[in-house]
């Protein structure tokens, strides 16, 4: 389920397969919603007028804003699907090792289109999904930014340098400050661990180099969906 004004209408766009339009009835009609009608009904997609504690159940108490949309399960792409020699600009990727908060991939695949980037992975266990909830954080960007899902993540990354990627992680521990990355303009993988744990042992030694974030020392560590913003944004400004 795709919840939220933004979400549904950038979904309906991008011509994302769809079964069912959902309005809570007596909506607020804005442009959006207007305009998810219109496309919905140019598509023949069917349209329900649902009460909104229905929208509410329907969504699992996400913030809908009166419009959800029923689509089919997420269809991952491969993570080799992300090598692509006729894609604009240098090769950039982002790769999620331990992330279970669908708002920090959200905000992550949001960051990775507004900043250029090709596309993200997500290991298929122990991590998290293209939800709803990060359909929404997202604010429509997983319609135009693929996700892939790698069975093995190590193995993913290391064919990823076999490609011709450069794999740098974040850790505060890092080997050199974002700012003196050197291999800003060279087709990255960017690895994010989780804000607890880190990165994987496996993965951190798959890395050819572990990047971190000058911060004030009164903080500790950035959530996930914020360090990875930040990183990209570096890596676009020193690409320009």
């Amino acid at each position: 389920m795709v919840a939220g004004r933004n979400s549904v209408v950038e979904a309906l766009r991008s011509a994302v397969p769809a079964a069912t339009l959902y309005v809570a009835s007596r909506i607020d009609a804005d442009d959006r919603v207007r305009e998810a009608i219109k496309l919905a009904g140019e598509r023949g997609i069917p349209m329900l007028e649902t009460p909104r504690g229905e929208l509410d159940r329907l969504t699992d108490g996400a913030v809908h804003q009166g419009l959800a949309m029923q689509v089919p399960p997420y269809a991952y792409a491969h993570p080799n699907d992300l090598i692509d020699p006729e894609a604009p600009g240098i090769p950039l990727i982002v790769a999620l090792d331990g992330i279970t908060d669908p708002r920090n991939l959200g905000a992550i695949v949001r960051s990775v289109a507004a900043f250029g980037g090709h596309g993200v992975v997500v290991p298929a266990r122990r991590s998290v999904g293209m939800t709803a909830s990060a359909w929404k954080t997202s604010a429509g960007a997983a319609a135009r930014i693929p996700v892939a899902q790698a069975t093995n993540l190590t193995r993913a990354l290391e064919d990823y340098r076999k490609a011709g990627f450069f794999v740098v992680g974040l850790d505060m521990e890092g080997d050199v400050d974002l700012p003196d990355l050197d291999l800003a303009r060279e087709p990255l993988v960017v690895v994010v661990g989780s804000e607890g744990k880190g990165l994987s042992r496996l993965v951190r030694e798959t890395c050819d180099q572990i990047v971190s974030i000058p911060m004030s020392s009164a903080v500790e560590s950035l959530n996930a969906g914020l360090a990875a913003g930040v990183t990209l944004y570096e890596i676009a400004r020193r690409r320009r």
